[in-house]
């Protein structure tokens, strides 16, 4: 688990480091990742693919993901969440 950071701007190219050899998996596995979280201890880690039939879900929990974009949500202690992973 990595510790929670504060990117200035947009983080959407940032890989939680402890995710990386997770992410590569996934990704020879032939799936385009989107986005991914730890959870920092927090939430569920999450890995949302888009597969080849072109749906979108998160990997860990199985759960469909009904949006193309702004897949997380933050909190108010800055920590990003997925609402349908979480329910």
């Amino acid at each position: 688990m990595c510790e929670l950071k504060k990117y200035k701007g947009t983080s959407n190219t940032q890989i939680d480091k402890c995710m990386i050899k997770q992410i590569e998996k996934v990704r020879k596995e032939g799936f385009n990742v989107i986005a991914c979280c730890c959870g920092h201890g927090k939430y569920p880690k999450t890995i949302i693919i888009k597969d080849q039939l072109g749906g979108i879900y998160d990997s860990v929990s199985k759960k469909s993901i009904p949006r193309t974009r702004n897949f997380y949500k933050r909190d108010k202690q800055g920590y990003y969440y997925i609402p349908e992973v979480i329910k």
